[in-house]
């Protein structure tokens, strides 16, 4: 596939096996879709947060509210995919992948907007890069859903890189490469917590079972 061979020459890292080992397991399952649904929903949060901020950018404006659209669509069927095997949808403690990302963001426009948004085409294009190294250890069902994403998260990743180039006002390539640099570290790195961008999994993870149940679903008073 020509977007799939594009987004890993831009990541120029893949995603560790250790982390595809433990993925495919049956009992990391919960926590995998659990944790999916929640990046989709936090896909269109910041799409939203970028449309509110931005208000005077059409490109921007009009990409982020489709991305926005389509997110939030495939929250809802991974919500589904979760009833219909029976898995709770819950709360899920904040990974270390998008904070540690985000921590060498510039605080000035428009370098705010412009790493922002790279960021985000690298988030897309991890994602992207999972569901297709994911989609042949699981089921049928799951890795046809998987498989269907790879148009809209590629297009997303493409749409996040454009906006970045074209409010930067100069060549961003080595702002490019230092978020690249960053991310490759992250996943390639041991995690202790297991999450759909999480890195390779360290010794206590897989010696803690516990580690690959969610967190139990928190009622509202």
């Amino acid at each position: 596939m020509e977007v799939l061979d594009e987004i890993k020459a831009f990541l120029g890292s893949e995603t560790p096996q250790e982390w595809l080992d433990l993925a495919a397991r049956p009992e990391a399952m919960h926590i995998l879709l659990t944790d999916h649904a929640h990046c989709e929903k936090k896909a269109a949060s910041t799409a939203m947060t970028l449309m509110f901020r931005y208000v005077d950018r059409p490109d921007l404006l009009n990409k982020m509210s489709r991305l926005a659209r389509e997110e939030l669509i495939h929250f809802e069927q991974v919500l589904g995919l979760m009833e219909a095997r029976g898995l709770a949808y819950g709360h899920m403690s904040p990974a270390r992948y998008a904070g540690g990302l985000r921590k060498d963001v510039r605080t000035s426009e428009p370098g705010r907007l412009v790493d922002v948004l790279i960021i985000g085409a690298l988030i897309e294009a991890r994602s992207c890069e999972r569901f297709a190294a994911l989609a042949p250890s699981l089921d049928d069902e799951l890795a046809k859903f998987y498989r269907s994403l790879l148009k809209s998260e590629g297009r997303h990743y493409q749409d996040y890189l454009h906006l970045a180039r074209e409010y930067a006002g100069e060549p961003i390539d080595d702002r490019i490469e230092h978020f690249r640099a960053l991310e490759a570290e992250l996943i390639q790195s041991e995690d202790d917590e297991f999450r759909f961008h999480s890195g390779k999994p360290s010794a206590v993870l897989l010696a803690n079972p516990e580690a690959l149940v969610p967190e139990a679903p928190r009622s509202v008073a």
